[in-house]
């Protein structure tokens, strides 16, 4: 059986570490060419070099998302990487350094760098990307948001769970304009995930008690556990899926 994703172009924006990394590597162990966007050149560059010992191709660049010039300059090294983009995942967010704190004590630079990052950062690259795809009538955007707001303890990472309501009313929002031209757009909730990020935070054993708690699967969440939903939704299989929110988190929240 060939690869699912064999010859597609997929960028993945965020892929240095994380969920990111885990996409990056596991859709080019699927057969796709893998183009790595990250804050972090150094980041991308290391998973890229897993890509590249594992035989298959990819290429990395620094990219801040909620510049739109920069987000620009992506999309036209992309062209001249590849030829093409097939697949977007729009993971790239503000997520690691933030702690848990009461609604009212975050501050208005942390909404403004949280909101322009995850939530008009995703919308920039979709903006950049969307007409490489128009072109060729086909392609498949997937946008990370999360479990988190639709959760109570969502008051905890207010500015944050706020940016990921965004991106799935973005996804429905896209879907309905990009459909026409053969593009599907759906995202991914993941739950609290074990990644550097959540590793990171003030009380995480505490958080991780309270959710897996409440999930029905009773262990913690895994980057790769979101991997397969992510390679379905840029595969053909997925072709007629569109405007969808799919939660990954073990049971803990019922959509």
């Amino acid at each position: 059986m060939s690869p699912a994703l064999k010859d597609k172009v997929a960028i993945i924006t965020g892929g240095g570490r994380g969920i990111g990394r885990a996409f990056a590597l596991r859709f080019a162990a699927e057969g796709a060419k893998i183009f790595i966007p990250d804050i972090s050149f150094a980041r991308a560059e290391s998973t890229v070099k897993e890509i590249k010992a594992g035989g298959g191709e990819a290429a990395a660049l620094e990219v801040d998302i909620s510049d739109e010039s920069a987000v620009q300059k992506m999309a036209d090294r992309v062209v001249e990487t590849y030829g093409k983009a097939d697949i977007l995942i729009n993971n790239a967010a503000v997520w690691f350094g933030l702690n848990a704190k009461p609604w009212d004590a975050w501050s208005t630079g942390e909404w403004d760098r949280i909101l322009k990052v995850n939530v008009v950062g995703t919308w920039l690259c979709c903006k950049a990307i969307a007409p490489l795809m128009v072109k060729q009538s086909s392609g498949k955007i997937i946008n990370i948001a999360s479990d988190v707001w639709k959760v109570p303890d969502a008051r905890f990472f207010l500015p944050y769970a706020l940016s990921k309501s965004a991106v799935y009313t973005m996804t429905q929002s896209l879907a309905a304009a990009l459909g026409p031209s053969g593009i599907n757009v759906n995202s991914i909730g993941p739950g609290y995930t074990v990644t550097e990020a959540t590793l990171g935070q003030e009380g995480h054993d505490d958080i991780f008690t309270g959710v897996v708690g409440a999930q029905f699967i009773k262990r913690k969440q895994m980057p790769a556990d979101i991997e397969g939903l992510a390679v379905f939704l840029a595969s053909k299989d997925s072709d007629f899926i569109t405007g969808q929110f799919i939660v990954v988190d073990g049971g803990h929240v019922m959509v």
